[in-house]
């Protein structure tokens, strides 16, 4: 937790010397005071921002290892898909060539 020091005499002092009503200065120093405590508990240490940190890279190597697997698996389906691609080629290749000879054999004059 951080930790910082506020001087409310000092800073209550300050008001009165500006003119403020000596209750009015030491309420508002007070106030200020806890404020400031509050929001101090709120700040993050070094050592909170050194252990994000590592965790964030314990998030960063996972999402790397994930996203090299979805690489991986994308290269595999694209694989697949080029070689059913090639078979359908020449499936319909194969197909044509039998048709056409049907029909040149049919329209030819024996």
């Amino acid at each position: 937790m951080a930790t910082a020091t506020f001087d409310t005499l000092r800073y209550a002092n300050r008001l009165k010397t500006a003119g403020v009503p000596d209750k009015q200065a030491e309420a508002e120093s007070e106030a200020l005071s806890e404020v400031l405590e509050i929001n101090l508990k709120e700040l993050a240490t070094r050592q909170d921002i050194v252990e994000l940190r590592k965790d964030m890279e314990q998030v960063e190597l996972r999402l790397n290892a994930r996203m090299d697997a979805q690489r991986e698996n994308l290269r595999r389906e694209i694989s697949d898909s080029k070689a059913e691609l090639i078979r359908w080629v020449v499936g319909v290749g194969l197909l044509q060539i039998s048709l056409i000879t049907a029909l040149l054999v049919k329209l030819l004059p024996s």
